[in-house]
């Protein structure tokens, strides 16, 4: 696991991009105070899930409004049709920590990232 964040970082009902990874990631922290990561990008097209609508444990892209899943990475609606990667996160001594999963990322078309 590495720290990415500190938790004060992530208001409740928002997320956060995190660019230190490849590709990025977003963490949020719902209204209960769980936190969760998953892949930033949209995998319909180049769009932060982080500057999207948080409401329960779904994440809505702010350019097509396709939802997904911050427990399973699954996307309820088109035009999005590919799931995200979700990471595991955990808070410990005031940081959230991620454990990248090993899975290949759905990219959307045409967007790709240079490891670090």
């Amino acid at each position: 696991m590495q720290l990415v964040c500190a938790l004060a970082d992530v208001p409740v009902g928002e997320g956060v991009r995190i660019t230190t990874v490849t590709p990025p990631i977003a963490v949020f922290r719902t209204e209960d105070d769980d936190v969760y990561a998953i892949d930033d990008t949209c995998t319909h097209q180049d769009a932060s899930l982080a500057d999207g609508w948080l409401e329960d444990c779904w994440v809505e892209c702010p350019l097509h409004a396709s939802r997904f899943d911050l427990r399973t990475g699954r996307v309820d609606q088109p035009p999005a049709k590919r799931p995200v990667r979700v990471h595991a996160a955990t808070v410990r001594d005031d940081g959230i920590w991620v454990e990248l999963s090993d899975e290949v990322p759905h990219l959307p078309p045409g967007v790709t990232f240079e490891a670090r």
